[in-house]
């Protein structure tokens, strides 16, 4: 009888196995559900509702923003598809991604774990000021979206 429940187990997993091996790669972050229809090569992943102003740390925050990181991660952080992942997501909420993160992130590169864009690449030509005023930009958009 226990071989019986054993073989059972171990049908319930291959089974399992082969479903995981076999589902389509929706580019999304682990546990999120995917929209119903993928949006275009290059189209926003989220909409951002921008702050009424920023602060002068994240208005410096945005010129570096937009002069490095807007190719990969959109325009106003809202990610672009089939390039890299929107900054202002719960993804990155000062809780699980803190504000070093992204100057680890600047510095070292990063190993896709995520989602499903690759590895971003380390970044040069930024010093840890501009990565700070960046991620002041980011912050103060997230907080406008409702992300703490």
């Amino acid at each position: 009888m226990n071989k019986l429940y054993l073989l059972a187990a171990l049908a319930v997993i291959v089974a399992g196995s082969a479903y995981i091996a076999t589902r389509p790669d929706t580019s999304m972050p682990q546990g999120a559900s995917a929209p119903s229809d993928t949006p275009a090569e290059g189209a926003p992943l989220v909409a951002v509702t921008l702050p009424e102003t920023l602060s002068p740390q994240a208005q410096m925050g945005e010129r570096g923003f937009n002069a490095v990181c807007a190719d990969c991660h959109g325009e106003n952080a809202q990610g672009k598809m089939g390039f890299g992942p929107p900054l202002v997501h719960k993804i990155y909420e000062p809780s699980h991604h803190a504000d070093m993160a992204f100057q680890l992130a600047v510095q070292n590169g990063v190993t896709a774990h995520h989602w499903k864009f690759g590895n971003m690449p380390a970044q040069d030509g930024l010093t840890q000021a501009d990565v700070q005023a960046i991620t002041t930009y980011v912050r103060e958009l997230q907080r406008a979206n409702g992300i703490d």
